[in-house]
């Protein structure tokens, strides 16, 4: 028979000292962060930094001068003339821009969605091409189109007599302008809301007979309101935070903006009216929430969801009109881009502004100059080169961990957190100027030294401005990755930032790439912060351009500007041979 064996004791915890102690060992290494709570921990200690510290330090400053609270000085700057008619400016010139803004594009969405006409990507390119010109070269480009010494006009026989004023150097020129080179803001959002258009709506109205101009007018407008009214938010706010334009065109008529009356103040008097810059920094940023305010207060009203297949595949057939149609937006295109650049370039090719361009006055000497021989436009070139390079290579590395934190952890901190980084770029870029200076103008704590009068001051605030630019794209992307590879990854032990190196950068890296080409390309030749924290040898092509122009030095500030709209023409087109890589809308001029 045979014998059961004997049950074992099972020994406890409490048998073995060590036991105990190693439990408790291994414990606390479960509870030690992995490598993706460090990368969580490193983007909030940044998006705080950048985001959060700059508008907290600024918005101190303004109520509490010196450290000392005291509406004294907030109400002095609020109520002195200077301040009220700097803001009546402000609003006239950002409401005239933003009105013809929602015109032009409006009209050439409406064209490029609705219509089978021809060249569309093209038309597109040349469209969009204002917003990516910095607002500074616009408006040289324009100042040399008119007025009694443009080349281009003497050598055409059209110009002006002499004496006569450039009528661009007012209100309405800034308008103008204002108007051009944020209409491709809203060209942008009305295209995005006509693909998302329900097509039964627009096709059942057609069957009862309703005419094309009756259908525009009663279905796709009105259903176009939230696209209307965010494109003409965006113009508002870009038009309220512009600074090239209005420094261009408006100091040298004494007519003053906002942005423009920090400058002259910060320049004139220096750091000691901080507190004073600050307060009117605050003004600008509450004009660009307001601008947003109303975006949220004349859609919240309705219920514009719609539904129904998009209407991307409907095309209104021309016929007929498509040639004329073809013809005058391609004239738009000329008018608002083509002839202002070829008053550029001839001004930059002759030997001295004002006189004709000629096979005798023509020359590159200009170019040979700024390129070559001038110590601060080499400098301000190198600068450019590496502060807008150096910045789009920082945010690439952290918008990838960032935006798949954003998507796939998800939770309403994460998403506070990537609202809170969009901050400094909703903000006019004079707003965040002031921030940066507040915060570093005094040595930094433990560390001893300052940031201010350094290059280093421009990298911090162009990383603060184009986080979001970086951020965009790619968390686009990760919303249609699948998330199957990382899962599979993290399943057979592979740690963080491994899965982050041989997993996420791969797969997103185009997504990536793009972003910073769009961070390159702003920061590149960016003047509105750049403008209140340059110092000599730290300076920046957009303050080159300005300064030259503004000293006179005419044809060398042309010659500058055409090498930049050459860099960014170059950087598009290289860009868009391979859109059909990228995520659907990742550069707005190739998709």
């Amino acid at each position: 028979m045979p014998t059961r064996p004997l049950p074992t004791r099972r020994p406890t915890r409490s048998a073995s000292p060590r036991s105990s102690a190693a439990d408790k060992l291994i414990a606390l290494s479960n509870r030690r962060p992995d490598g993706e709570s460090l990368a969580f921990a490193v983007l909030v200690v940044f998006v705080l930094v950048v985001s959060i510290l700059p508008m907290g330090r600024l918005l101190f400053e303004a109520i509490a001068p010196g450290g000392r609270l005291d509406a004294a000085p907030l109400l002095e700057v609020l109520t002195a003339p200077s301040t009220l008619t700097a803001t009546v400016h402000s609003l006239v010139t950002a409401l005239g821009g933003t009105a013809i803004s929602l015109a032009l594009g409006t009209l050439l969405a409406l064209a490029v969605a609705l219509t089978d006409m021809r060249g569309k990507a093209a038309l597109v390119f040349a469209f969009l091409l204002p917003l990516m010109i910095p607002p500074q070269v616009t408006a040289l480009s324009w100042a040399q189109l008119a007025g009694p010494s443009s080349p281009l006009l003497i050598t055409l026989g059209l110009a002006p007599p002499l004496g006569a004023p450039n009528p661009l150097y007012s209100a309405e020129g800034i308008i103008l302008l204002l108007g051009i080179q944020h209409a491709p803001l809203v060209f942008l959002a009305v295209r995005a809301g006509l693909r998302g258009l329900p097509r039964e709506m627009i096709e059942a109205a057609r069957a009862c007979g309703a005419g094309r101009v009756f259908v525009l007018r009663t279905i796709i407008l009105p259903m176009m309101t939230p696209s209307l009214v965010a494109g003409g938010a965006l113009a508002f706010v870009s038009a309220i935070g512009n600074f090239g334009i209005p420094a261009l065109l408006g100091i040298p008529a004494g007519y003053t903006v906002l942005p423009t009356l920090i400058y002259q103040r910060l320049a004139s008097f220096g750091p000691s009216i901080i507190s004073d810059v600050a307060v009117l920094s605050i003004l600008v940023g509450a004009l660009a929430f307001a601008g947003f305010a109303a975006q949220s207060l004349l859609i919240g009203r309705r219920d514009f969801r719609s539904v129904g297949a998009p209407s991307e595949a409907l095309r209104y057939r021309l016929g007929k009109a498509r040639l004329p149609v073809e013809i005058f937006a391609w004239a738009i295109i000329v008018l608002i881009l083509v002839i202002p650049l070829i008053a550029l370039i001839a001004t930059s090719l002759v030997s001295a502004y004002g006189v004709p361009l000629s096979a005798t006055t023509m020359t590159l000497g200009n170019y040979a100059e700024v390129l070559l021989r001038q110590d601060a436009t080499v400098r301000a070139f190198r600068n450019s080169f590496l502060l807008a390079g150096g910045a789009s290579l920082l945010l690439m590395l952290l918008a990838v961990p960032f935006a798949a934190l954003i998507v796939w952890r998800g939770g309403r901190f994460l998403k506070s957190l990537a609202m809170l980084a969009e901050v400094p770029y909703a903000l006019p870029g004079i707003v965040l100027g002031i921030a940066a200076i507040l915060i570093f103008i005094r040595p930094l704590p433990i560390l001893g030294f300052s940031l201010y009068n350094t290059i280093w001051i421009i990298f911090f605030a162009y990383l603060a401005r184009f986080l979001t630019l970086s951020l965009r794209p790619v968390v686009g992307a990760v919303q249609q990755l699948d998330r199957g590879l990382d899962e599979a990854a993290r399943m057979t032990g592979a740690s963080y930032l491994f899965r982050l190196r041989t997993v996420l950068f791969p797969l997103l890296a185009p997504a990536a790439a793009a972003g910073a080409v769009l961070t390159f390309m702003t920061s590149f030749n960016e003047l509105t912060v750049s403008a209140l924290l340059w110092s000599a040898g730290n300076e920046t092509l957009g303050v080159i351009v300005f300064n030259l122009d503004d000293g006179g030095f005419t044809v060398l500030a042309s010659a500058v500007a055409v090498v930049t709209v050459v860099v960014i023409v170059a950087i598009m087109g290289a860009t868009a041979l391979f859109a059909r890589k990228l995520p659907r809308g990742v550069l707005p001029w190739a998709n």
